[in-house]
C-alpha cells in the first residue's frame, strides 16, 4: 500500500475539557506515519475528535484507517461482525445507545478506540454526546478519589443499555438485537479508578454496562456509582456533536463515555462503527481486571 505525504493538520478545540474538531486531512489506510500520530496525540489530548467532510470512506477505507490505530475487532456478543470486517452497524431500527457508557466493557480487553462514521442522519436530532472520565477523576474531592481507587465493578452485558432512558416501548427489532447482545454472557471485574496506559491518567471506570460495585449492597453501590457518574456527565465535562453524513468521530474509549440522544423519533440513523482493540485495564495499585463469567474476549481480537 503507498503512503501519503504528510498533511497539515488543523485541531481546533471545541471545549477546553472535551472535544476537537480536525480539518485538512482526508482520513484512508494511506496516511502518512507523522499524519496518524498528529491523529492520535489530538486524540489522547482532547479524548474524542471530528472530521467533517469524509463521505469517499466506505466499510473497507474505513477499516484500513482504523488499522492505524490498532487492530479492528469484531463485536464480542453480535455474530457476522468478524466477516463484515469488524464493522458493526448502529440502526435505529435495532438499538439505541441511549444511557452513558464505554463501548464493551463487559469485557477485560475492551476497546481502546472507537471509530464511528455517520451514514443516514436525522435532518432534526440524533447527536452523540461524549464526557471526559479523566476530568471527573479529576474533579473528585480527596476523599472521594480515595474510596474510589479501592472500588471494583462487576461489568455484565445482560444489560439493555437503552432501557434506563427510552421513553417508549421497545420495538421488535429492538428486543430481538437484546437477545442476540446478550445470548453469549460476559462478566468482568474492573477498577473504577484505571490507569491510562498511554498518558498515566486516571480514569473513572463505571457507566452502563456497571452492574454492582463489589463489597457493597445492591443500594450502597447503585447510589455510590449514581454519585461517580454525576461527576462525569457535568455539563462542563461533556461535548455534543451535531452529525452530518460524511463525518467521523473518534474517541478514546478508555477515557470517555458517550450517549446517544434518543430526539429524533422514528426518522432512520444509521451509522458505522469500528473498534480497535485494547489493553486490559490496570488500577492504581497496579492490579489487573479479571474475567469472572465467559471468555477473557482475546479471541476477537484480529
Amino acid at each position: 500500500m503507498t503512503t501519503s505525504t504528510q498533511t497539515t493538520l488543523t485541531v481546533k478545540p471545541l471545549t477546553i475539557r472535551i472535544g476537537a474538531e480536525i480539518s485538512g486531512v482526508r482520513l484512508g489506510g494511506d496516511l502518512a506515519p507523522d499524519t496518524v500520530a498528529a491523529i492520535r496525540a489530538a486524540l489522547l489530548q482532547h479524548k474524542v475528535v471530528f472530521f467533517r467532510g469524509q463521505e469517499h470512506l466506505d466499510d473497507a477505507a474505513h477499516r484500513d484507517f482504523a488499522s492505524l490505530l490498532g487492530n479492528p475487532t469484531p463485536h464480542p456478543t453480535v455474530p457476522g461482525e468478524a466477516g463484515a470486517g469488524a464493522v458493526f452497524e448502529i440502526d435505529s431500527q435495532g438499538s439505541r445507545a441511549t444511557s452513558w457508557h464505554s463501548d464493551v466493557t463487559f469485557v477485560a480487553n475492551y476497546p481502546a478506540f472507537s471509530i464511528l462514521r455517520g451514514i443516514v442522519i436525522p435532518e432534526v436530532g440524533g447527536d452523540t454526546a461524549w464526557a471526559n472520565t479523566v476530568a471527573a477523576y479529576d474533579d473528585l474531592p480527596e476523599p472521594l478519589k480515595a474510596l474510589a481507587e479501592q472500588l471494583w465493578a462487576a461489568h455484565t452485558n445482560a444489560f439493555d443499555y437503552a432501557a434506563a432512558a427510552r421513553v417508549r416501548p421497545a420495538t421488535e427489532e429492538e428486543q430481538e438485537f437484546r437477545k442476540v447482545f446478550e445470548a453469549m454472557a460476559f462478566e468482568t471485574e474492573h477498577p473504577v479508578v484505571r490507569v491510562h496506559p498511554e498518558t498515566g491518567e486516571r480514569s473513572l471506570v463505571v457507566g452502563g454496562f456497571a452492574q454492582r460495585l463489589l463489597g457493597l449492597s445492591q443500594e450502597d453501590g447503585r447510589q455510590l456509582q449514581q454519585l461517580l457518574q454525576r461527576f462525569i456527565t457535568r455539563p462542563e465535562n461533556t461535548v455534543r456533536w451535531r452529525w452530518a453524513a460524511g463525518d467521523v468521530a473518534i474517541w478514546d474509549n478508555r477515557a470517555t463515555q458517550h450517549v446517544a440522544i434518543d430526539d429524533y423519533g422514528d426518522t432512520p440513523r444509521r451509522l458505522h462503527r469500528i473498534c480497535v482493540d485494547g489493553e486490559i485495564p490496570v488500577s492504581v495499585d497496579g492490579r489487573s481486571s479479571r474475567a469472572t463469567v465467559g471468555a477473557d474476549a482475546a479471541w476477537y481480537r484480529r
